[in-house]
């Protein structure tokens, strides 16, 4: 089989030589996108009069066929033929002859793959930022379903304060907005057009880099040669918003396992994305966290790679670079496919307004607003803060609460306190009093719903 590189060669590829050089096992994936470049690449050159127009045209046709038949399932990937250029440059010319051997003017397949894969991510951006959307979507419709619903908050996984069950929501959908303000910002670094820079150096011939940028929605061009063949970085800055996106994930993740555990008993979520035991039939396991947890590692395995890849790499290309592809293939169908579960899980799950009420009385959840109480009475905060604590060990050993003491018991460790102590103490009183842009008194909750789906409404 003659190789596109063959003419320099007299001795035949190995056949181990073959099986650790090929990619079209992983990069065939990327044909839809080849072609189109491609079919940019073409026209262009029958437009600058590089080759004859009529030429041009009939590799434009032959690779539209191509891309049909491959969209149907008919075309056999050929190994020796080592990637997707090669495979879908043989197809050219059986199709069409001499002619297809054309395409490959003033192109290498180092500016080749690197328009490949920015066409690529570019598009996988885009699917991020619409699920991200969906997600957020979700987010919030399940906020204003429960928006009066009062919960734990948590420090260090113990009793704090409580909020608002939409306040502790809106936390994750801000997470969220900022992986869709980063995945904007790293879209632009990943929409530079490569191709025209050949193998390292630029080309001789008359090339219309911008007819290609337009055609392919390239915003700009790049602007060094060298550096446009072997720059990976936006591949790495993919993965790593992949990898804090599934942090993000990650960390929901970790609280709905507890939620739906019986020690908590806040959720239960939806038969669809759990599953039972083969052993003990009464049990019903969050698995798609647990699984969105586990996929976490591997996304960050993938950044890890892509670093550890370019880390000595010289300029310009490098057959190492060829290794870039599956890390961000696996991090960009992970996250895909976790932000789809989330969206979907979401609305399946079952908050217990009462078991959160009840949660809320637990753990002295209310203590810092007893401090808050001294210190507006005139009391230093930290002596207040000492008396409190004398409180609640007090309130342990009689297995009371806050809620449970009397005026005279209060007057045993300050005289400051009177009857308003116990308008203070209340739940509903402790979340209003936190009336501050972003706090979860419900006023502000409210409005921040209001300025979500404003924000939503901005970006669809």
């Amino acid at each position: 089989m003659t190789k596109l590189w063959g003419g320099r060669f007299e001795d035949a590829t190995h056949a181990l030589m073959e099986q650790l050089g090929e990619s079209i096992s992983f990069d065939a994936r990327l044909a839809p996108w080849d072609i189109r470049a491609s079919i940019a690449h073409a026209r262009m050159l029958g437009a600058s009069g590089i080759i004859p127009r009529e030429e041009s045209d009939a590799i434009i046709a032959a690779l539209e066929e191509i891309g049909r038949e491959i969209d149907d399932g008919k075309t056999t990937w050929d190994m020796g033929l080592e990637d997707v250029h090669g495979n879908i440059e043989s197809m050219l010319v059986k199709k069409i002859g001499e002619a297809g051997k054309k395409l490959h003017t003033a192109r290498s397949r180092n500016d080749q793959i690197a328009t490949d894969m920015r066409l690529y991510t570019r598009d996988q951006t885009d699917t991020l930022i619409r699920l991200l959307h969906g997600l957020q979507r979700a987010i919030l419709s399940c906020a204003e379903k429960h928006v009066d619903f009062i919960m734990p908050g948590y420090t260090h996984l113990q009793p704090a304060q409580p909020v608002l069950l939409a306040h502790h929501l809106l936390a994750y959908f801000e997470m969220f907005d900022r992986d869709r303000e980063r995945l904007a910002q790293i879209r632009r670094r990943i929409n530079v057009l490569p191709l025209g820079s050949a193998a390292l150096a630029g080309t001789p011939h008359p090339i219309n880099r911008e007819q290609v940028a337009r055609e392919l929605g390239f915003e700009s061009l790049s602007r060094n040669s060298m550096d446009a063949v072997s720059d990976r970085d936006y591949l790495i800055e993919f993965c790593a918003e992949a990898a804090l996106l599934m942090m993000h994930l990650s960390r929901w993740s970790e609280e709905l396992v507890l939620w739906s555990s019986p020690a908590f008993g806040f959720i239960e979520i939806g038969d669809a994305f759990t599953t039972g035991s083969s052993i003990m039939p009464q049990k019903k396991n969050p698995d798609a966290a647990e699984l969105t947890r586990g996929k976490t590692s591997r996304v960050y395995g993938d950044l890890l790679a892509l670093l550890t890849l370019m880390k000595g790499l010289p300029l310009t290309y490098n057959r190492d670079l060829q290794e870039d592809k599956e890390p961000v293939f696996h991090a960009s169908d992970t996250t895909q496919l976790c932000l789809a579960v989330f969206a979907e899980m979401l609305p399946t799950i079952t908050f217990k307004r009462e078991t959160l009420r009840k949660a809320v009385g637990q753990g002295f959840m209310n203590a810092t607003d007893l401090a808050d109480y001294l210190a507006g009475k005139g009391v230093p905060f930290r002596k207040a803060h000492q008396i409190v604590g004398e409180i609640v060990r007090y309130c342990i050993q009689k297995d009371k609460t806050l809620d449970d003491l009397g005026l005279e018991e209060l007057h045993r460790f300050c005289e400051v306190f009177s009857k308003d102590v116990f308008n203070a103490l209340n739940i509903t009183t402790v979340l209003t009093r936190r009336n501050q842009p972003g706090a979860t008194a419900p006023e502000q909750v409210r409005e921040a719903l209001r300025e979500a789906r404003e924000k939503l409404a901005t970006h669809q």
